[in-house]
């Protein structure tokens, strides 16, 4: 049973983790999660040492929180909030007083509480880096569910070799890097556009520009005999990332559902798919 990540954050891989998986390589030294996200994929690898790192600081700024402190003592501050604050599915009055001092005092645990009342649990910023997400009312709480995957997920955080990074993607340090060693990349999608990525959330927003930038990284990696996998989707709701598409043709091509692995990229009902493929250089 893989560990479920207690952050429901946009893209997150959980449920294709069995063809991701099955895609790497059996032996990792250092695992390099580029774009940890809600960090499905790295809390569940199995390497000598994993390296957790995204451009949103209160993510990693989170998990070193989840890291350094006891279970027992998160779920007694989640508890304390959420009597404090009277949240229920139901008080929206008592979800926004709590963003509005969370966005004063910018505490983890408070943002933590926001997420699993949040609309779609989402965590979202505007460019002020305020937390915007609306209310999910009769629909997020913090239950049963969620706390057993904080409880697995910060068990492991405590039980692996994780280093934590906060960096763009092109500041991180590839030199060290060699054969035994992945590289592994789960940027924001170019042809599905999520609030992650429009550029209105006061971090750095996704065009063809960072597409190519990485792209062009991977082969770098490439070149200096790294191994890399590179989740992404070639074609989406009619659009097709055509950049991705030509690039994809000197590497190996994993598709997550099997059932398009010998489409040609020839669709009937190409508005109807999404295609999500691994990309790999072994």
């Amino acid at each position: 049973m893989y560990i479920k990540s207690p952050l429901n954050y946009t893209g997150g891989k959980y449920k294709i983790l069995e063809p991701i998986f099955e895609a790497f390589p059996k032996n990792i030294r250092t695992f390099v999660d580029v774009f940890a996200g809600g960090f499905n994929v790295g809390i569940n690898v199995e390497a000598s040492q994993i390296v957790c790192n995204d451009q949103i600081m209160y993510l990693i700024e989170l998990y070193q929180m989840f890291r350094s402190t006891g279970i027992r003592e998160i779920l007694e501050r989640i508890q304390g909030l959420i009597s404090k604050y009277e949240l229920t599915q139901q008080n929206r009055e008592g979800y926004y007083a709590l963003r509005s001092d969370y966005n004063r005092t910018k505490d983890l645990t408070e943002l933590f509480v926001l997420a699993c009342y949040a609309f779609n649990h989402q965590i979202r910023f505007n460019n002020s880096h305020e937390f915007n997400s609306p209310f999910g009312r009769n629909r997020s709480s913090f239950n049963g569910s969620i706390e057993k995957n904080l409880t697995e997920f910060c068990q492991a955080l405590h039980e692996k070799n994780i280093e934590f990074s906060n960096l763009d993607f092109m500041e991180l340090d590839y030199n060290g890097l060699g054969p035994e060693d992945l590289v592994y990349c789960d940027p924001p999608y170019l042809i599905s556009t999520g609030n992650y990525n429009d550029g209105n959330r006061g971090f750095k927003d996704w065009k063809e520009r960072e597409e190519q930038a990485l792209l062009s990284l991977l082969d770098r990696l490439h070149k200096q005999g790294t191994r890399f996998a590179l989740s992404n989707v070639l074609y989406h709701k009619g659009l097709s990332n055509d950049l991705l598409i030509e690039w994809s043709k000197g590497y190996q091509v994993h598709y997550i559902d099997h059932t398009y692995s010998n489409c040609s990229y020839q669709f009937k009902e190409r508005d109807a798919v999404t295609v999500e493929v691994l990309i790999t250089n072994y």
